[in-house]
């Protein structure tokens, strides 16, 4: 069986892994994505499907596990989930997203600024200015529709304020992660919101963690969203080539 979890950044939701969902359906994968419930869908945190009794799976004689997030995405996945995972394939992450030292204190007061503006006058302006940062270069108008364009619940609020706290407080390798997973590491060269120190210093930690190298894209005149109309597809044949490889 050859599974795919896939989980959204902050203030995002389910519905931008549409396209994803229908390419890798179509090619035998089962989908799942998890869901914070910012807007106005339910949240979901999923779990892996149990395989059918019976049949021998030819790519590593197991299962196919593969994780696939943005951002903060893989922060907010379970640690059970994480560490059963073959695959990873991280977009625009990070570990440590705050640096230490002035800088980092500096973004710590913007973030506490962003915390304050949810369920103030202020929250629409504060969140178009944080989707604009993560769709450059490219425009605002290219991201898909999310929970700030059909509105915030109050529980989906609250959850946006925690979610932001645990982004500071974020300093390491996601929990559970495996050292033997592979790792696809995806970056934009022109990412506005994750700094390049913090870009860094994520490779260098998984490269430590890992059984074997992550391997690592830097996408020229991308950024943060990662707007790349093919990327789906050079994700899902990037996955089919290690099953081959193995």
């Amino acid at each position: 069986m050859k599974q795919v979890i896939a989980m959204h950044g902050w203030s995002s939701d389910s519905t931008a892994w549409a396209p994803w969902e229908r390419h890798f359906s179509h090619r035998g994968w089962l989908w799942q994505s998890g869901e914070r419930g910012y807007g106005n869908r339910r949240s979901c945190d999923p779990n892996w499907a149990e395989p059918a009794s019976g049949g021998t799976n030819p790519c590593r004689a197991m299962q196919r596990r593969v994780v696939i997030a943005h951002s903060l995405g893989p922060h907010l996945l379970e640690p059970s989930v994480l560490n059963q995972a073959t695959d990873v394939v991280l977009l625009a992450s990070f570990g440590r997203f705050v640096p230490q030292g002035p800088e980092g204190r500096a973004l710590r007061t913007g973030l506490r600024g962003m915390q304050n503006a949810i369920g103030s006058p202020g929250e629409a302006k504060m969140l178009r200015t944080f989707l604009k940062r993560a769709a450059q270069p490219a425009d605002l108008c290219d991201l898909p529709p999310g929970p700030e364009q059909h509105g915030l619940s109050q529980r989906g609020r609250d959850c946006l304020k925690d979610d932001l706290e645990r982004l500071i407080k974020t300093s390491g390798l996601p929990t559970g992660l495996p050292k033997t997973a592979r790792v696809l590491v995806v970056d934009g060269m022109d990412d506005a919101i994750v700094a390049p120190a913090a870009s860094r210093e994520h490779l260098l930690a998984l490269t430590s963690h890992l059984q074997d190298a992550p391997e690592q894209w830097q996408l020229q005149d991308v950024g943060h969203a990662l707007l790349v109309p093919d990327l789906l597809v050079r994700v899902q044949q990037w996955l089919d080539h290690n099953c081959r490889a193995n």
